[in-house]
């Protein structure tokens, strides 16, 4: 696994698998391995096996959803000595939330357990306390995680962002709704490609079709790029080498 170190920056492999250390990987994680649907969007499957996900993440360079991503870096915590079980988790979509499996997160067990995720986009840049309700402050903003008839319900700085399945599952356990997620109209990753990753600043820099987006604090820009600028984009950007540009395949 040190070529996947390698891949987020760390040059040398971590003795003791300690919260500081998970602290150091996952913040690593989200600044070097994009979140991103661009497999959907070029034509290629999404595979969830060990040798599929490495190979995507660490030899290709790329990133991925949820599933890719998460059961990349639960392989690698595996690999230092971490305890790290696999949870399904439904989003919330603002009115109610979603379906089981619609999302999967890791729990790290150390003297506390600890929600990791590095497949959701915009949340929480270092691991989350899961035995305690008060605030937990983050610089991606303060959240909170509550009991609800059993399930975990984690919440961002303005809204709930998903309910968590305490039972653990196995990778494999996510393979339909892994394939919904890239094949159904109702997906909201079939609309339109997305690549995202935290910027050294603390800030997310976002290349959603061709609108280029940079988020510091509350401050947004963003531009409209040409196909040329969107492809170096992606290269300079993200690292991910392209010779052809995704395209919006949403399923009819």
């Amino acid at each position: 696994m040190d070529d996947y170190l390698a891949r987020i920056g760390i040059t040398e492999r971590p003795s003791t698998p300690d919260i500081a250390t998970l602290r150091r990987i996952q913040r690593a994680h989200l600044g070097t391995v994009p979140f991103e649907n661009l497999s959907i969007h070029l034509g290629e499957p999404v595979g969830l096996g060990d040798d599929e996900l490495l190979d995507k993440i660490v030899n290709r360079r790329r990133g991925g959803f949820c599933y890719e991503v998460n059961g990349a870096l639960a392989l690698l915590l595996r690999d230092l000595g971490y305890t790290v079980t696999l949870h399904s988790a439904r989003t919330w979509n603002g009115t109610v939330f979603g379906f089981p499996f619609d999302h999967m997160v890791l729990r790290v067990e150390l003297e506390h357990p600890w929600l990791v995720d590095v497949g959701f986009g915009k949340f929480a840049h270092h691991p989350l306390r899961l035995d305690t309700a008060g605030p937990q402050a983050d610089p991606g903003g303060v959240y909170t995680v509550t009991e609800d008839g059993g399930e975990l319900i984690v919440t961002g700085p303005s809204e709930y962002e998903y309910k968590i399945d305490p039972r653990p599952y196995l990778l494999r356990d996510f393979g339909p709704t892994c394939w919904y997620q890239q094949t159904s109209p109702q997906s909201h990753f079939t609309k339109g490609p997305t690549c995202s990753r935290v910027t050294e600043d603390g800030g997310r820099i976002t290349l959603s079709g061709h609108r280029l987006i940079r988020t510091t604090g509350d401050t947004k820009a963003q531009r409209t790029l040409t196909d040329e600028e969107a492809l170096l984009a992606y290269r300079t950007e993200f690292g991910i080498e392209l010779t052809r540009l995704p395209e919006a395949r949403t399923p009819a």
